[in-house]
């Protein structure tokens, strides 16, 4: 009996497995839903404050209020790290973690093992595809260290989700989209066109060179930049039109509204970015992105990461409070208003999942500061880096003791200090005696003592969260309160403080609630939020947790 009852079993069980198969449906029919597209939206340079100050100027129809009153904010949102810069903000976005962790420890920075400095997303393998020279576009996510949000909806859906990247900035573009992604697009300033890299195809798209041929920046330029709004709403939100503390892109002689475009027409394609129309551009390309890839057509979700670049560019050039910054945030509005009508549109309203957020803040330009008695300053990097190695050298005997100030760091030539058979011990302590006597200097102390010096809580567990041993330098630098490493006009970010780290974070779309929270959330809470709201794993190096008050 034992002999006939085994083989009948191992036959039933053989046969119930083979109807298994025959009926068991993909898990979208089974009731796992998804929405058809996710679009995750980075502001280059967003303040949280932003949302309510310029509020009044916002439309009805604009992105900001109907993501504000149809969607959910999260309005105590920080960033859990520093440096505070465009890469390491679109990196912790996607991936859910911090530089300590996925790798991208600034824009650029010294790799303590290649001895050199190297861009966030640099890749001499690569050959660039699109532009003026294959070198130009060398690009790829290789630095980043981890998986991003969009590798774990491609993984999910066993590769059948597309994901796309585009923005003016390459890393905008490249590391939000991930290591699998089906292609990342940037601008090149010197060509007018998206382009992008081997390491995503060979050759661009139909689609992507028919929309580089139509050569859009002309036409803007074209139209040139002036006010979009009365000119007596500007006085309410910003300083004079015309300030000595602001950059001058344009030109020494462009000083002020209206800036004159044409005669970069065919000539200059760079100085887009500086206007509100690179939104423009971005937003245009996406939308052929939709269209032409069929994003939220397939069975899978597919996901299109949009960073608008142009905020950056300009907050840089003229602050927070100019007319510039006002201008540029009311036709960004308008822009994202577009965009939502045309998914919806296309991919059908309701049907898609959008979250906005920033990669960082921005401090006041250090002149508005002094002018109107604000604590601020400037402090000159690469002067201090220049003065402290010449006196290193008549101390030390030592040429070019330091290499790099990347991200706030003092990071040492340690192949030489070691061949002269020097303690760098005492050598870290002259450099923080030196750094620490500039009137823009609140503290400074060796990176291997983070932990155990005795600083804030939440300034340590950043700086710890941003320190990744290959990348980061060797004594951390604090500045006070305002002041900004740069010249005489413009501003920057990059420091802990609440105007560089307090950013916007909204939801809107399929699965979301209406509401907010006044809870502290992180950037890196996003990523994990997303995951869960599409039933995937979270990203390999996520350390952020679910805003479970988001979704319905």
């Amino acid at each position: 009996m034992k002999r006939l009852f085994l083989p009948l079993a191992a036959c039933l069980a053989l046969s119930i497995s083979a109807q298994a198969q025959k009926t068991t449906k993909p898990a979208a029919e089974e009731g796992l839903q998804r929405p058809k597209l996710v679009i995750g939206i980075v502001i280059d340079q967003m303040r949280w404050d932003y949302l309510y100050r310029f509020q009044p100027i916002f439309k009805a129809n604009g992105g900001f209020k109907r993501m504000m009153g149809e969607g959910y904010s999260c309005e105590n949102t920080l960033i859990p790290y520093t440096p505070t810069v465009t890469a390491c903000g679109h990196t912790a976005v996607y991936t859910g973690s911090v530089p300590s962790i996925h790798g991208i420890t600034g824009n650029a920075w010294w790799d303590n093992q290649l001895m050199r400095s190297v861009y966030c997303s640099e890749d001499k393998t690569v050959k660039g595809v699109g532009g003026k020279s294959e070198e130009d576009g060398q690009m790829s996510p290789k630095n980043m260290l981890t998986t991003s949000i969009c590798d774990e909806l491609r993984l999910a859906t066993n590769f059948k989700s597309k994901v796309i990247g585009v923005a003016l900035k390459d890393r905008g573009s490249i590391l939000p989209a991930g290591h699998s992604a089906n292609a990342a697009y940037w601008y090149e300033g010197k060509s007018g066109n998206f382009i992008t890299s081997t390491y995503y195809m060979n050759q661009l798209p139909e689609w992507v060179n028919k929309f580089n041929n139509r050569k859009l920046a002309d036409s803007l330029y074209a139209i040139g930049w002036n006010t979009s709004l009365p000119k007596d709403v500007y006085p309410q939100y910003a300083t004079a039109d015309v300030k000595d503390y602001e950059s001058k892109p344009f030109g020494k002689d462009a000083t002020g509204f209206p800036y004159d475009l044409s005669k970069y027409i065919g000539k200059d394609f760079s100085k887009i970015s500086s206007t509100p129309y690179g939104n423009t551009l971005t937003a245009e390309m996406a939308k052929a992105a939709v269209l032409a890839e069929k994003l939220g057509k397939g069975e899978a979700t597919d996901f299109l990461a949009v960073s608008f670049s142009s905020p950056d560019y300009v907050g840089h050039s003229f602050g927070p409070n100019s007319w510039e910054t006002v201008d540029g945030y009311a036709r960004l509005d308008e822009e994202l208003g577009k965009l939502f009508a045309f998914l919806d549109a296309t991919v059908g309203k309701n049907q898609y999942t959008a979250f906005l957020t920033a990669d960082h803040a921005v401090a006041h330009v250090p002149g508005f500061m002094k002018e109107n008695k604000l604590p601020g300053g400037v402090v000159d990097d690469m002067g201090m880096m220049k003065t402290m190695n010449t006196q290193l050298k008549e101390k030390f005997g030592i040429e070019n003791a330091i290499v790099s100030m990347h991200n706030y760091q003092v990071h040492l030539n340690h192949p030489k200090i070691d061949s002269a058979k020097l303690d760098d011990a005492l050598i870290k302590k002259w450099i923080i005696q030196y750094v620490k006597k500039n009137e823009a200097v609140a503290n400074a102390f060796p990176t291997d003592e983070i932990m155990t010096t005795p600083i804030n809580k939440t300034l340590r567990e950043m700086l710890a969260n941003g320190f990744n041993p290959r990348r980061s330098g060797d004594i951390q630098i604090i500045l006070k309160s305002g002041y900004i490493e740069g010249g005489a006009t413009g501003t920057t970010h990059g420091l802990w403080y609440a105007y560089d780290a307090h950013i916007p974070l909204l939801f809107y779309g399929w699965g979301i609630k209406k509401g907010k929270t006044h809870r502290e959330t992180y950037m890196t809470d996003i990523a994990a939020t997303i995951a869960a709201l599409l039933k995937i794993q979270m990203p390999s190096g996520s350390v952020g947790k679910v805003i479970e008050e988001v979704m319905r």
